[in-house]
Formats: structure tokens, sequence, C-alpha cells
């Protein structure tokens, strides 16, 4: 079997009804939310299956719920059909923890618990209804970060996702100036995300210095395979340097083509993207054109490769 690179989704990758199959299909991923719902007290059975999906959006809520579905679609694969040969994983911000559960460097019920702490404090960074993220399809690099500049300090650059895609984080007024300034510089669409902060630039300050202390009480211990980081697009020398990188993440760009690319390099012949959405598996089609990609989102998913 060839060498995989495993992709974990991430915020915006939710959706009312996620994980409600891989539930009803294995007793390991139902094992997996009862995990959850005791590491944090919140429903998540109720709020994945049955929203509702503004409920399911708030970002405490939102991070545990993904890290959920996430872990419980890897960890259902695994029990079906054993772990496949790993080369490297990485997920979109949030994601990067499932990885890291997957590769054994922490254990889930502590995650989940972290995430949740995570997502209220970028949540109070900035008050929901007053920062969003907007992706820029069209556009490479450098026309996007001199948008950005142009418009003030109140908006950044946050995912750098495939070439021709980059999303940005701001105040909503700031990004409704880059919008109509990115179509006028011949952006193909401007599509606000389904979040609920402005993930991933300096406004986040706040959070990565309330999150760092609580990342550093954490026994890391070393990944059993590579985890790419999306903040170095690299992969963790050790556990040592986790709750560093993890709490920069937070305030500083996303390099998921850099990440896609890292992986790759360390062997990943084909990528296996698990959790919610598609959307990982369209941006390994742009980065690594030709690239063998699968998800694996529901129990037909595994079916397929039994």
């Amino acid at each position: 079997m060839a060498a995989v690179g495993l992709m974990f989704a991430g915020q915006g990758a939710q959706a009312v009804g996620m994980g409600k199959a891989l539930y009803d299909a294995y007793a390991v991923a139902r094992e997996t939310f009862r995990t959850a719902e005791e590491a944090t007290g919140l429903p998540l059975r109720e709020l994945c299956f049955d929203g509702p999906a503004e409920r399911l959006g708030a970002t405490e809520v939102t991070q545990p719920a993904l890290l959920t579905v996430d872990v419980a679609a890897w960890r259902s694969l695994v029990h079906e059909l054993g772990a496949p040969p790993v080369a490297a994983a990485a997920g979109l911000s949030l994601g990067e923890y499932a990885a890291l559960v997957a590769a054994e460097a922490v254990d889930f019920a502590v995650a989940v618990r972290l995430v949740r702490e995570r997502g209220r404090l970028m949540q109070e960074a900035v008050p929901q209804g007053e920062g969003g993220m907007l992706a820029l399809i069209g556009l490479g690099r450098a026309a996007v970060e001199d948008l950005c500049r142009q418009a003030g300090d109140e908006v950044a650059p946050a995912n750098y996702n495939c070439p021709g895609q980059v999303v940005v984080s701001g105040r909503l007024a700031a990004l409704e100036r880059v919008r109509a300034a990115a179509l006028a510089a011949g952006a193909r669409r401007a599509v606000f995300l389904d979040v609920s902060a402005p993930f991933h630039m300096a406004l986040l300050a706040p959070a990565r210095k309330a999150l760092l202390p609580l990342l550093e009480a954490v026994d890391w211990r070393p990944p059993a395979f590579p985890v790419v980081a999306n903040l170095t697009a690299r992969a963790y020398a050790g556990p040592a340097e986790i709750p560093s990188v993890l709490a920069r993440q937070v305030d500083h760009a996303v390099d998921w083509e850099g990440c896609v690319a890292a992986m790759r390099g360390l062997g990943a012949e084909e990528f296996l993207e698990l959790g919610p959405g598609r959307a990982l598996s369209g941006f390994v089609r742009r980065i690594v054109p030709g690239a063998s990609v699968r998800s694996v989102a529901e129990p037909d998913d595994i079916v397929v490769r039994s």
C-alpha cells in the first residue's frame, strides 16, 4: 500500500449531520463522541447531528465538534481496515490537533478540552459579528498581500490554501474594502467563510497569549509519524516545540500549500482527507496536479476500500 499523507478538516467544514453515519455504524465512533462529551460537557451528538447550525457554528462549539468528527473518522478507518502506512499528517488550523491525536502525541480527551478553550479564547478576542474571513479566488499571494496592506492593519492574509486561493481575515469593514478591491483587480470570486472570528491574524494575539500556558501544561509525546505544522510547513522536531507552535498558529497565517508540499517531500504518495467536507482534497489537486486523493467522512468511504 502506498504511503499516505493524512489531512484533517478544519473550521468551516462543519455541517449539521456530520458524524452521524459514522456514529451509527461504528462502536469506536460512538466511544469517541462519548469521550468528547464527558471531556467538554457539551452535547456534541445533539449539536453535530441536529444543530441548529447557528449553535454548531459558534467557535467554542465548532472546534471540539469538528475535532471529534475528524478523530472518529480516523479511528473508524483504522478499526475497520487497519492503519495505513503514514508518511506524514497535517490538519488545517484546528485539524492540526486531530493530526497530533492520530499520531498519539496527545490524548484525545485532553485535545478536545484544549480546543474548546481555544475556541472560546479566539471568539473572545474579537466578539462575534465584528470580524470574519474572506476567500479570494483567482489572485496570487503577492497581489492579496498588497491589497491587505492597502486596506489597513485590521486585515491580513490568513490561509495560503493553494495556488490561486488565499483567505484573508479581519474586521468586517476592512474585509469589505478588500473584497471590492480584489474583484476590481480581477479576482474570480470573493466569498465570506462560515466562521465567526478573524482567525490567524494579529487581532487574535490575546487568544495566543492565553492559550500558551494551557498548551504548556499538557504532557506532549513524540509523534508516532511526522506531523507538519501550519505555522512552519515542516514536521515538528519533537514535543518540546508543540506548545509554542500551536499557540502562534492562532494569530499567524496558515501555509497549507507548504504543508502539502512538505508531506509530499516526506514520502506521501497519496492523500487521505478525514472529516467533513472535501475542501482539502480540492486544495491538494491544485497543489499537486494528478495526486491521488481520497476522503473519509462516511461509512461508505470506508466500505468502498474494504
